[in-house]
């Protein structure tokens, strides 16, 4: 058999530059004169890949949202990997959302990015590897137009391609 060139198409994100960007927000909140003794706090869970946002109101809440979403664009975390739960009633008055932190290509978005790779015909096949996909070819060009192709394609999900060989 030839040999084949292939990458990965993965979804991963650092943990450690979110956990950077919830200590920042709680930095910059603790700073902010409109939160001065406000309830407002950020728990994040790394084993369950969770954020759970606690504030007094809907308004600082969405506030916390927007430095925190900020400060996720600067440290390079995409926005696409978190999952808005809904804002629901919590203790004291408070209001609490969870945000789901993604890693991984979920099953329905891998069978989709596969489709979408065998339906534009290219000469490369897609195979589904747990929580990655694994695109090989016989020329590493074809591979690049299936790199490009996907860049240009809106998943809902943060993409990297890992492993060129």
């Amino acid at each position: 058999m030839p040999d084949l060139s292939s990458f990965d198409v993965v979804s991963l994100v650092d943990m450690q530059e979110v956990k950077n960007a919830v200590d920042q927000t709680m930095k910059e909140i603790r700073q902010r004169f409109d939160f001065k003794g406000s309830k407002t706090d950020l728990t994040l869970k790394e084993k369950e890949r969770e954020l759970t946002v606690l504030s007094d109101d809907e308004y600082k809440l969405k506030a916390v949202l927007e430095i925190l979403k900020a400060k996720f664009v600067k440290r390079n975390v995409s926005l696409k990997a978190m999952t808005y739960g809904k804002v629901e009633e919590a203790l004291g008055g408070t209001v609490r959302q969870v945000i789901g932190i993604q890693s991984g290509i979920p099953d329905d978005k891998a069978k989709a990015i596969s489709k979408e790779i065998r339906d534009t015909k290219f000469k490369a096949q897609a195979q589904i590897q747990a929580d990655q996909i694994r695109v090989q070819s016989k020329s590493k060009d074809e591979l690049q137009a299936v790199i490009a192709f996907l860049k240009q394609k809106d998943f809902g999900i943060d993409l990297q391609f890992v492993n060129f060989r």
